[in-house]
């Protein structure tokens, strides 16, 4: 992808472009947003467009967009450029450790290997351990020459002010998360049923098992979609700390990706549970996000407005829980038998 390519981001890219074409790019980013998927896009584009060997040009002749078609462009989409270095939460324990830190530290103080720059980029900055952050903050303050350090982050909130202070931040948000009329939901129509059928123990392990059934498909989707995309299947003869290091993202961002989608299934839940709240308001059949869905009406009627707020409440304490270190199956199952239907 080219900045071209990002519309709905046109403020936020032109910025970015405004920035190059004046030769006067920050050494550090900060880059904000919903969607991980879309930041590190935007983040490779970047990379992309230091690096390219035939880039789009502004008006002073400065480089201002990729090509997306050259083989360096290639490279950097495929993370098989040398000067171009990623840093994901481990996929086991869901941080960044010191470790990788100082590694990534130790490669940008290094003079580009290929091209004009080096590119660091840090995927869920807000995951850096304190240790982590504080180490990273010595490279914040003195940036190494021709570097370009990328932060992304959903929850900017959830990094330390001496790391947000030091970047240039720029939020690439949308409007808040609204379910997607393309979005399939046959999942949530037999979610709903079960719900209606009844309030016993079965049921609500029932419910359970349709949920984790769609999160099972949705992360078979994201290791096949993300399995295709990795250089582990184009290159092969590499030296094999680079295929180490490669199979390492590649969990890193297979796991990030999942939890991303996971969020959005659960959002997807919490516009539900907030129809039937509407509904038991008598609220106006427009307003609903499934106005399709019988089950609303029929759960609205069983249960009171205090209740309806409490199943909301109770999701949300779920979706926090998720983002700490508990077991997603645990979390998911005692929050599904708090529901109250």
């Amino acid at each position: 992808m080219a900045f071209k390519d990002f519309p709905q981001h046109e403020q936020g890219v032109a910025l970015l472009q405004r920035s190059l074409e004046r030769e006067r790019l920050a050494h550090a980013w900060l880059f904000t947003g919903e969607g991980m998927e879309e930041l590190e896009a935007l983040a490779r584009t970047l990379a992309k467009t230091l690096l390219c060997e035939r880039p789009r040009r502004g008006r002073t002749g400065v480089a201002t967009d990729c090509c997306d078609t050259c083989p360096t462009c290639h490279r950097v989409a495929e993370g098989a450029h040398p000067d171009v270095r990623w840093v994901r939460p481990e996929s086991k324990t869901r941080y960044i450790a010191i470790a990788q830190v100082r590694e990534l530290m130790r490669e940008v103080q290094l003079k580009p290997a290929e091209g004009r720059s080096k590119v660091a980029v840090m995927v869920e900055a807000d995951r850096m351990t304190l240790e982590a952050a504080n180490a990273f903050l010595k490279t914040l303050e003195e940036p190494p020459p021709r570097s370009v350090l990328i932060l992304l982050s959903s929850e900017p909130q959830r990094l330390p002010e001496t790391i947000v202070s030091r970047c240039l931040r720029l939020n690439f948000g949308g409007e808040a998360f609204r379910p997607s009329p393309d979005a399939p939901l046959d999942w949530l129509e037999r979610f709903g049923r079960l719900a209606a059928e009844g309030r016993s123990l079965l049921n609500r392990y029932q419910l359970l098992g349709v949920l984790l059934k769609r999160l099972a498909e949705i992360r078979a989707d994201v290791e096949k979609t993300l399995a295709a995309r990795s250089p582990l299947n184009r290159y092969q003869e590499v030296d094999p700390e680079v295929i180490e290091r490669w199979e390492k993202e590649l969990k890193a961002a297979v796991e990030a990706e999942y939890r991303r989608r996971r969020d959005g299934v659960l959002a997807t839940l919490g516009w539900w549970l907030r129809d039937i709240w509407l509904r038991t308001l008598k609220g106006d059949q427009a307003r609903l996000a499934f106005p399709g869905l019988a089950a609303t009406d029929t759960l609205a009627e069983r249960v009171t407005t205090q209740t309806a707020l409490e199943n909301l409440a109770m999701l949300a304490e779920t979706q926090r829980l998720l983002h700490t270190n508990v077991q997603e199956a645990l979390a998911l199952e005692v929050g599904l038998l708090k529901l109250q239907f």
